[in-house]
C-alpha cells in the first residue's frame, strides 16, 4: 500500500528541485533521508521535510514496518509565480519572476518478490 506526502507552494523553482528529488528516486527511505542529510541544497531539506511526512502517514494509516519503505515515486510540479519589477536605468524596468513548485513523494512498502 503506497503513502503519499504533498509541500505545496515551496518558495524554490522546479526545475533546481528536481535536482535533488533525482537523487531518492527508487532508494530506501533510510538510504534517501541519508543522502538528503549530506545534500547541500535548499531543496534537500524541504524533500527530507515531505519524505518524512510520507513515511510517518505510511506508518499510521497502513502500519507497515518502516524499514521496507522506498521511495516509490517522487517528483516537482511548478507552482504559481509571482510576477515583481526591478526598477533600471532610463525609467525602464526589468521583470523578476519569483518561482513557486509542489513538491510530491510517494513511499510504498517492498514486497518479497520486488527484492
Amino acid at each position: 500500500m503506497e503513502s503519499t506526502a504533498k509541500t505545496r507552494f515551496v518558495r524554490i523553482s522546479a526545475q533546481k528541485a528536481r535536482l535533488v528529488a533525482d537523487l531518492i528516486r527508487g532508494r530506501p527511505v533510510g538510504e534517501a533521508l541519508n543522502v538528503l542529510d549530506f545534500t547541500p541544497k535548499k531543496a534537500a531539506g524541504i524533500i527530507a521535510k515531505t519524505l518524512r511526512s510520507a513515511v510517518a502517514n505510511a506508518e499510521d494509516q497502513q502500519n507497515v514496518d518502516v524499514d521496507d519503505l522506498y521511495v516509490k515515486r517522487a517528483f516537482v510540479d511548478e507552482g504559481p509565480t509571482q510576477r515583481r519589477s526591478l526598477p533600471r536605468a532610463h525609467g525602464r524596468a526589468t521583470r523578476i519572476l519569483k518561482r513557486s513548485s509542489h513538491v510530491t513523494v510517494i513511499v510504498d512498502e517492498k514486497t518479497a518478490s520486488e527484492s
